[in-house]
């Protein structure tokens, strides 16, 4: 198996949360940047990624994902801060998007 990511992103308000994987995090991040993401992160314009995890088995990581989603807002902004605690968005100089 392959490497895979978890990863959570927000909008521009931290309002909405997506969580996701991918065993290609800066493809999939380029895509919701760029409003190619799935239905529900191009309607909230969810952009901004503030968590991910990396695992060596993307079976794993799908996993791991299905955890983090069965579990309550707070555990999930619980999880963002443990890393992230400013909610910066960790991809910000992935890409020059314009």
């Amino acid at each position: 198996m392959g490497r895979g990511y978890v990863y959570i992103v927000t909008n521009h308000y931290n309002n909405v949360l997506y969580t996701g994987v991918t065993s290609d995090l800066e493809r999939r991040i380029y895509e919701h940047k760029k409003g190619e993401g799935c239905d529900f992160t191009k309607k909230y314009k969810c952009d901004r990624l503030v968590y991910f995890d990396e695992t060596d088995d993307i079976s794993i990581a799908i996993e791991y994902e299905k955890k983090i989603k069965a579990g309550s807002r707070e555990k999930k902004i619980q999880l963002i801060e443990e890393q992230n605690p400013d909610w910066l968005d960790l991809a910000q100089d992935w890409f020059d998007i314009s």
